[in-house]
Parts: C-alpha cells; sequence; structure tokens
C-alpha cells in the first residue's frame, strides 16, 4: 500500500470515529454491558455494531444516500419508531436508577436473553435515525468526495475505526467493574443513560 493510499485509510478513520465516540444510544448501551462483563454476548454485541456501521458506511459510498434523500417519508417512520423504542429504553434505565444493586465481584453476571440484547442491540443502531445521516448520508458524501477505487480505501479506513472503538469501549469498560461494586455507582450510570436514552428521543419527536 503506498503511502497516499495509507493517508486516505487514515482521513476515513479518524473522521468516523469524531462521529460514534460521542456518548449516544448504542455507547451508553454498549458502556453497560460491557461493564457487566457479559462475556460471549458483549463479542456478540460488538461485532453487531461494527458490522453495522461498516454495512451502512458502504451503502453510502455505494450511493444509497441519495435514494434516502429522495425518500423523507421513510427517515419519518424510522424517526418516530426510533423515538419511542430510545424512551421506552430511557424509562426503564430510570426505574433500574431509583433501585439499583450493586455487582458481588465473586459472582457471574445475571443470565440475560442472548436474543433480547441481540434484538435490543439491532435496534439501538438500525432505529436511530442519526446513523444514516452520520454513516450513509455524511461519511459517504466525504468518502466519495475521493476518486475512483480511492473512496473504498477511505470507507475501509472509517468502518476500521468503528471496529476499534467498539472493542475499545465494550472491553475496556471493564476496568470500570469494582467501581460498580457499589450501587451508588450503578444510580449514577443508569440515570446517565436514561437521560441520554429520553433526551434522544424527545429530540427526535421535536424533529419530525
Amino acid at each position: 500500500m503506498s503511502v497516499s493510499l495509507l493517508q486516505i485509510v487514515l482521513l476515513g478513520f479518524a473522521a468516523s470515529l469524531t462521529l460514534i465516540v460521542a456518548i449516544g444510544a448504542q455507547n451508553a448501551y454498549l458502556l453497560r454491558l460491557g461493564v457487566e462483563g457479559r462475556g460471549r454476548i458483549l463479542v456478540t454485541v460488538i461485532l453487531i455494531c461494527a458490522f453495522s456501521d461498516a454495512v451502512l458506511i458502504a451503502a453510502g459510498v455505494a450511493g444509497i444516500g441519495a435514494l434516502l434523500e429522495r425518500a423523507p417519508a421513510a427517515i419519518d417512520v424510522v424517526r418516530l419508531l426510533g423515538a419511542l423504542f430510545l424512551i421506552s429504553y430511557g424509562v426503564i434505565a430510570a426505574r433500574r436508577a431509583l433501585n439499583p444493586r450493586g455487582m458481588n465481584m465473586d459472582e457471574s453476571p445475571a443470565d440475560a436473553s442472548m436474543k433480547a440484547i441481540v434484538l435490543t442491540t439491532l435496534a439501538f443502531t438500525w432505529l436511530n435515525p442519526h446513523v444514516y445521516l452520520d454513516t450513509v448520508m455524511l461519511l459517504g458524501s466525504i468518502a466519495n468526495q475521493q476518486s475512483g477505487v480511492d473512496r473504498w480505501w477511505w470507507a475501509l479506513g472509517a468502518a476500521s475505526a468503528s471496529f476499534a472503538w467498539f472493542f475499545v469501549l465494550g472491553y475496556g469498560a471493564r476496568l470500570l467493574k469494582p467501581l460498580f461494586a457499589r450501587p451508588a455507582a450503578w444510580r449514577v450510570l443508569d440515570g446517565l443513560i436514561a437521560v441520554i436514552m429520553i433526551s434522544l428521543g424527545a429530540g427526535l419527536i421535536i424533529g419530525t
């Protein structure tokens, strides 16, 4: 790979990273799973998030973003469904914050349905209209400023940033596990998640 191509990949990596690092619904959910130390489920969630971003970025490079701009009604439907989902999850997080429970360091994380967690992750990803704006339209349009096959090298860098960030966030959250032996820490985390989810959901409704 020449230096110029490496620079293109790094530019895509940096551009994508600036968008996904911001604390949003998907990141907040992954952070909680990471703190809980979900093991195999955590790997599945990380891969769903990362591969979803890669697919959406590729769609943007392929020109799907232009089609979405011509179908605003589809975006409105996703926006409303996403708003309802985010607010509902925010209420659940708020209820957890009111009745927090510390994590026992000697016990395994509570069992959870793989299916439920996977469906929740997919909902956070695909029912969030911001993900289409950020990946398909914004990153896709930036990638297409590159000439020829260079835009796909740029997209590769952007997709790589998603994989790197989600693995760092998911497994880095484990370092906080001793802190969350205290119920007060869970109260703060779930309270923050509730605020993020409900605020995002309300913002989507107001924006319709």
